[in-house]
């Protein structure tokens, strides 16, 4: 067994996922104005996305060792490789919400095998939470080219033109399947429970402990924040910067780019400065730019925009946000996964996908809600609420997780 192939593997399924992930916003603003549907009706795409990836996360996490992780990345590249082929065709509201379930359930089987690999081609904290965050960074690569992937299939003149884009995705997806089928993979020796019933009960066992509870809403709480922002993003580039479609796509990579470059730093960080200093750090300056720096975007006055470049610099600067919020989720769960056995981390990462998933449904439906309702000016102001719960929820965490190690 070569780690070097299987990390290799991960980045290159977690790179494909994460521009079928993340199109959901750019699909949430042409289901609007090739689908005839509102702003709260478009939102539902990502419960049509998230909801899978929780009931398939909850059911069969501890199932997929038995499985082999292998075979559960393989089925999942095969389904959203015809997931793309059906949306090209089916050119409908309907459609897209086939593709983000069918998306929603693959996510499920790649996301719960490759972090459960990540603790058997680790062999320290450190070099968990490096690998967990650059795994993460590489999935915010995806999502920025999926910003700059979607435009160019676009076209002002045939609103269809943008449907292009799925055959090359189905292409990748089947690269992706390609190389991971000649991957070598180790031999799961650890399986949590006795049987799949005893293994639902090991799950249980994990919830019922006070740093599962605390741990899996602050998993909650982030992902409501970060898929509320990028979720609306492109939706909030044009009504409220009033930039033309295409650049108010690419305009949200911006907070993709800024993502994955705050979780790469972080990897690198992280291995001189203790997890709880960075945190906070990070959540206090999100907060500082939601306060003083959203509002002058929002009164930005913004004319003749023809590309990027037309874009006054204040216009850059709220996506910025993404570069504090990065290194919340990765550090999070390598800090909880790495504290337990191997055998466990198949249940809970299926807990950490579950809870992800809820949380990503409710922030992209409680921001479409505001955008309706309040204006989408105001919307993402509602996002420091969860922050500062998940700022208060790294102390606590903190305290159980020492606590935890030195029980161990």
């Amino acid at each position: 067994m070569k780690k070097s192939t299987i990390k290799l593997a991960m980045y290159l399924n977690y790179f494909v996922f994460a521009i079928l992930m993340n199109s959901v916003g750019i699909v949430i603003l042409k289901a609007q104005k090739n689908y005839g549907v509102n702003e709260l009706e478009a939102s539902i795409l990502e419960a049509f996305k998230d909801l899978p990836i929780a009931i398939v996360s909850f059911f069969i996490a501890s199932l997929l060792p038995r499985i082999g992780y292998k075979k559960s990345m393989l089925i999942g590249l095969l389904l959203v490789s015809a997931a793309c082929v059906m949306m090209y065709f089916g050119n409908s509201f309907s459609a897209a919400k086939v593709l983000f379930a069918t998306v929603g359930m693959s996510f499920a089987l790649i996301k719960v095998s490759v972090y459960s690999l990540i603790g058997t081609v680790t062999a320290s904290q450190k070099e968990h939470n490096s690998l967990m965050s650059s795994i993460e960074g590489v999935f915010m690569i995806g999502i920025a080219l999926a910003y700059f992937l979607f435009p160019a299939f676009n076209s002002e003149t045939d609103q269809n033109a943008w449907l292009n884009v799925y055959w090359f995705l189905a292409a990748v997806s089947m690269l992706s399947f390609s190389f991971l089928f000649f991957t070598k993979f180790p031999k799961q020796k650890e399986i949590s429970g006795i049987d799949l019933l005893d293994d639902f009960k090991q799950m249980f066992k994990l919830f019922a402990k006070l740093l599962t509870v605390v741990f899996v809403i602050s998993t909650f709480l982030f992902v409501m924040i970060e898929q509320g922002i990028m979720t609306w993003l492109p939706t909030f580039n044009e009504k409220v910067l009033h930039l033309p479609e295409n650049i108010s796509i690419m305009m949200a990579s911006i907070l993709a780019i800024s993502l994955a470059t705050g979780r790469l730093l972080a990897g690198l960080i992280i291995k001189s400065i203790n997890w709880i200093w960075v945190l906070t750090f990070c959540i206090i300056m999100a907060m500082l730019l939601l306060v003083f720096v959203l509002p002058l975007a929002v009164n930005l006055e913004v004319k003749d925009i023809n590309s990027l470049s037309d874009i006054p610099l204040m216009g850059f600067a709220f996506p910025l946000v993404g570069l504090f919020i990065a290194p919340i989720y990765p550090l999070l769960n390598s800090v909880v996964l790495s504290a337990l056995p191997n055998k466990l981390h198949s249940s809970m990462t299926g807990l950490i996908v579950v809870f992800s998933a809820l949380g990503g449904t409710l922030g992209a439906r409680v921001i479409g809600y505001l955008f309706k309702n309040d204006g989408p000016e105001n919307a993402f102001y509602y996002t420091l609420i969860p922050m500062l719960l998940l700022l208060f929820s790294f102390f606590i965490l903190k305290i159980l997780t020492s606590k935890s190690w030195k029980s161990n």
